[in-house]
């Protein structure tokens, strides 16, 4: 890593409150390096930084071991779906089709 240091941020949106914190990190971090650097498992003891989802500007990003970020970046920590958006959409097309047939008796 370089001596020099970037500016990125770190988001974060719970149910109840969201997060954006701007850092100085140094240049050649890495995404799961700032995640830890930032303290936000701490501000939240549900996260899970090994396993949650995170992205670059609504781009999950694949290994965040692996990815260094640059300067200006934001770094985004998904949380995970509460229902399938596919088996809501089912349930609520079954549900216009209830409704359409008593309607139409």
């Amino acid at each position: 890593m370089s001596d020099a240091l970037i500016s990125v941020e770190v988001v974060y949106a719970a149910v109840e409150r969201q997060v954006l914190m701007a850092l100085k990190v140094p240049a050649g971090s890495s995404v799961r390096q700032v995640l830890a650097a930032s303290g936000i498992d701490q501000q939240f003891p549900e996260l899970d930084l090994a396993r949650c989802a995170v992205g670059i500007f609504g781009k999950v990003v694949a290994d965040p071991s692996a990815r260094c970020v640059e300067a200006g970046e934001r770094i985004e920590i998904y949380r995970p779906l509460l229902a399938d958006p596919m088996e809501v959409r089912r349930q609520r097309a079954a549900k216009a089709r209830q409704s359409r047939a008593s309607s139409a008796e």
